[in-house]
């Protein structure tokens, strides 16, 4: 049936129960009208005015769900659908609606995966020609410095030491780049070793303490999910370390039936506001592009005396990855 049919058989019911009521009912209406005559018009008037509401509303029910879900859908947060309920058009309405959703999401995933693709592309190159131009030229600068200060004489020596040591600490920042730009221990050692070496190097240039509880058997992982799981632990220690004010922050990696899940808790002051920024969003869509998701809540913390589980201070994002059967 379609609304307005719909909407006509609703306002039918109303009216003709209205009319009935008139009919059959001992009511007269008296010329001019009388006080008790008017009362009952007007009572009727707005008994048939509430329950036409009503009834509206019931049946229009499905089309204000659906008007709420339009305006709080978020693509990066996949899944969000109606039941197509209320037949008729409204029912048209939504399975439409919940198609498009359907496609958007699958373009998105896949413009995601574009532009992830290209940034790690970009990184990689970046890194290279840091690497090979960069670090090369630095190297060969130093050793200069080095056979000048050996040959010169005290004065000047000293001065050629220095600038030596600022180009030693200058050459170890681009280094710290090359890692972070793209982080050759994944690709030759594996996951765990790369964020083993991630938390050493966050801990060593930030001074927070760094704790890792890695799962001594995990599956093996595409390069992608792989790759993925890293960064995800890169912002979330970069975020802990400019923004939550944290002290210690604990990296976890457990397997937990067919996915791998990652969490970095830190116990800093916890989320603020509920908006989230660019890299919080950017984490979302490279969860995304391997089928995972993506959890940013306050940490939890145990119970004092019970052991039980309490929300506190602290932010704990958690990554859930799935893993594939050709990889079990």
């Amino acid at each position: 049936m379609s609304l307005f049919w719909r909407i006509f058989a609703l306002n039918a019911v109303v009216l003709g129960t209205a009319t009935a009521l008139l009919l059959w009912a001992p009511v007269t209406v008296s010329v001019p009208v009388v006080l008790t005559e008017a009362v009952i018009l007007v009572g009727g008037l707005v008994v048939m005015l509430f329950a036409n509401g009503a009834l509206l509303r019931l049946g229009l029910a499905p089309l204000d769900r659906l008007t709420k879900l339009m305006a709080t859908v978020d693509l990066l947060r996949p899944g969000q659908r109606l039941p197509a309920q209320g037949g008729g058009e409204v029912a048209d309405v939504i399975r439409t609606f919940n198609a498009m959703l359907e496609r958007l999401e699958q373009e998105r995933v896949a413009s995601s995966a574009r532009v992830l693709l290209a940034q790690e592309g970009e990184r990689r190159r970046i890194a290279q020609e840091l690497h090979d131009e960069v670090g090369q030229s630095m190297t060969a600068i130093l050793l200069g410095l080095k056979r000048a200060s050996d040959r010169a004489p005290e004065p000047l020596s000293k001065e050629l030491q220095e600038i030596q040591e600022i180009t030693r600490d200058s050459l170890d920042e681009v280094r710290r780049l090359v890692r972070r730009l793209r982080p050759g221990v994944l690709d030759d050692l594996g996951l765990v070793s790369a964020l083993t070496s991630l938390t050493e190097d966050f801990a060593t240039y930030t001074g927070l303490r760094v704790g890792r509880r890695f799962d001594a058997e995990l599956p093996a992982l595409d390069p992608e999910t792989e790759l993925v799981l890293y960064r995800v632990a890169q912002e979330s220690l970069t975020n802990a370390a400019r923004h939550a004010e944290a002290e210690r922050v604990t990296v976890a990696l457990r397997c937990a039936r067919d996915t791998v899940v990652l969490t970095v808790t830190d116990d800093g002051h916890g989320i603020t506001t509920p908006r989230e920024g660019a890299g919080i969003r950017g984490m979302r869509e490279r969860a995304l592009f391997i089928g995972g998701s993506l959890e940013v809540a306050p940490a939890p913390r145990a119970g004092a005396a019970t052991g039980t589980t309490a929300t506190g201070t602290g932010t704990q994002v958690t990554l859930t990855a799935p893993v594939s059967r050709k990889q079990l």
